[in-house]
């Protein structure tokens, strides 16, 4: 069944496509999170937040390897570009992937298969909603930051207020059921369908379009991940 994304109440939940949503209890609050969808833009203001970083990493049981100026890059799976500089063919530039240039330090992580799952559904539906591979470079950073592109499920006491799925979209600001938002297919055609009702989403830096539609209180977080979301964007466009 077709889901009308440009009706923010959705009231059916896609039956035609089970997952399964990472539960985890315990783990120290999340932060940063996403809050509704709006083509308003907030102002950017803060810096990265490394609590909502630390957290994840607590409740998937992952290790996060933030590459300081000093560092190498985690290399693993599919998180770095092409050795020679130029992509494979058929595949996007550099230049089309970031065509604004980074902001600051950028992060890594190493991708399990869960991850690339989740990653490979974002890029899909990039595609099938026109954003294009540039509007799939900010979905898959958008999720980089929000769940480590784990499908998060609701943490409990801990969890920040209802937000669950890839891009920790709330039930209580529209975006659709916990059953809707923890379909990684659902989930990013929402955000895609809300990014393209920002004006001149195309234009602006990653940090900006993002946060324009996850309104989070910590809008610079979403710029470290803009080089492996490249990266990966990519190798699976």
């Amino acid at each position: 069944m077709k889901v009308d994304f440009t009706r923010w109440l959705p009231a059916i939940a896609k039956d035609s496509y089970r997952k399964t949503a990472l539960s985890v209890a315990g783990v120290a609050a999340l932060g940063g999170l996403a809050l509704a969808p709006t083509a308003v833009a907030a102002p950017v203001t803060s810096g990265p937040h490394q609590g909502a970083v630390a957290a994840i990493d607590r409740a998937t049981g992952k290790a996060a390897t933030t590459a300081r100026q000093d560092e190498q890059p985690v290399e693993s799976g599919l998180t770095t570009g092409s050795a020679t500089g130029k992509p494979p063919a058929g595949k996007p530039s550099r230049a089309q992937l970031i065509p604004h240039g980074i902001e600051g330090a950028q992060s890594r992580v190493p991708l399990d298969d869960a991850q690339l799952a989740n990653a490979r559904a974002i890029v899909d539906a990039a595609k099938k909603t026109g954003v294009g591979d540039r509007g799939a470079v900010i979905g898959v950073a958008t999720s980089l930051q929000e769940s480590k592109l784990y499908n998060l499920g609701h943490l409990g006491a801990y969890n920040d207020h209802d937000s669950q799925g890839l891009f920790q979209q709330r039930p209580s600001s529209g975006w659709g059921t916990p059953d809707q938002i923890t379909d990684p297919e659902y989930a990013a055609t929402a955000f895609f369908t809300a990014l393209k009702n920002v004006g001149g989403w195309q234009d602006l830096p990653l940090t900006a379009a993002a946060q324009t539609v996850q309104v989070s209180a910590f809008p610079y977080a979403y710029a470290q991940w803009e080089e492996q979301a490249a990266d990966i964007v990519q190798q699976m466009w």
